[in-house]
């Protein structure tokens, strides 16, 4: 009779409990941010991925009202920065900018990878779909993805295909070509996407699936033809240009960009961050800028960056072994 007598006492102890964490919770979405946050970006200040970040930071910085530091912690194909960003502090004031090669592809190519994409990350937001354009000398005879195919097919090993390195997007969207289209062609890795450019058209390379922004000029001027891009529908951008997937079903490779905080970060900030994050992306400037590098605004919910994800690391996992890819 005694332990029953307790039972109400009990439930309104817990009951209690349960007020003062709503009124914490929403008293630290209300407060939130309330110093710097530092943004580790796992690559050199200059490059195409921290030129994103900076442009998202300045803009988060104003909505937040708090400074965004960017933190560049370049180097080991992104393992540095990530696996710093994975043991900060789970309070918000610690983010990491992300994309598929530090967190979809480095673990099927490093099997004892010091952090774990799914385990020790929070997901905010995809922030972008990038396309990657497939390109070629202009004096490689085919003049679309089905006449690759034909060629690659009549010549098996015969094509070349140009990367910045092993395990790059570049290479990855490759052998996914490869693997799908089932034709046999010959990778060149060069340590850079720009020698490899040069070479191409030089013609001492016959292809290349590199970031937009770098390959159109030459497009433009006739030094290089383009076959295809690599997303999965054909972009605003470049609307005339198709993409590998009308004639490849289901292919699609391209690279994207994300925020990511640490496991156990607080609910409430990450819906802050996601909030602010997904007004900026649908800003015209933002807009018009994603557009001219072959991107388009995605702003997932942080359960479908999540999701998509998981998906990206089995992706590249199954091809990453398929090809036999190793890191250098």
């Amino acid at each position: 009779m005694k332990d029953k007598a307790l039972l109400p006492a009990a439930c309104r102890v817990a009951c209690c409990l349960i007020v003062l964490t709503l009124v914490a919770t929403n008293a630290l979405a209300q407060t939130y941010p309330t110093k710097p946050i530092r943004l580790i970006v796992p690559f050199p200040p200059g490059g195409g991925t921290d030129t994103v970040a900076r442009a998202i930071s300045q803009r988060l910085a104003e909505s937040l009202g708090q400074q965004i530091v960017i933190d560049n912690r370049g180097g080991a194909s992104a393992i540095i920065g990530t696996e710093l960003g994975a043991r900060a502090a789970p309070d918000g004031y610690t983010l990491t900018f992300t994309l598929p090669a530090a967190v979809a592809v480095n673990p099927g190519l490093y099997p004892r990878l010091a952090y774990d994409p799914l385990r020790d990350f929070a997901p905010v937001t995809q922030l972008n779909t990038i396309a990657l354009l497939l390109v070629a000398n202009p004096g490689v005879p085919a003049n679309s993805i089905r006449e690759l195919i034909a060629l690659a097919k009549a010549k098996p090993g015969h094509v070349t295909f140009a990367s910045s390195g092993n395990g790059s997007a570049a290479h990855l969207a490759m052998e996914l070509f490869k693997l799908m289209a089932g034709v046999d062609m010959t990778h060149i890795p060069y340590k850079g996407g720009g020698p490899a450019l040069t070479d191409i058209i030089g013609g001492q390379v016959q292809l290349m699936s590199g970031p937009m922004i770098a390959a159109l000029p030459f497009v433009k001027t006739g030094r290089l033809k383009a076959l295809a891009v690599t997303t999965d529908k054909r972009i605003p951008g470049l609307p005339e240009v198709p993409a590998i997937a009308e004639t490849v079903p289901g292919y699609e490779s391209s690279i994207w960009h994300g925020v990511l905080a640490p496991a156990g970060t607080p609910r409430p900030v990450i819906r802050r961050l996601h909030a602010e994050i997904v007004k900026i992306l649908g800003v015209p400037e933002v807009k018009e800028r994603f557009a001219r590098e072959g991107a388009e605004p995605v702003g997932s919910t942080p359960e479908q960056f999540g999701a998509f994800i998981k998906s990206e690391m089995a992706k590249y996992a199954k091809l990453i072994k398929a090809a036999g890819i190793r890191a250098e």
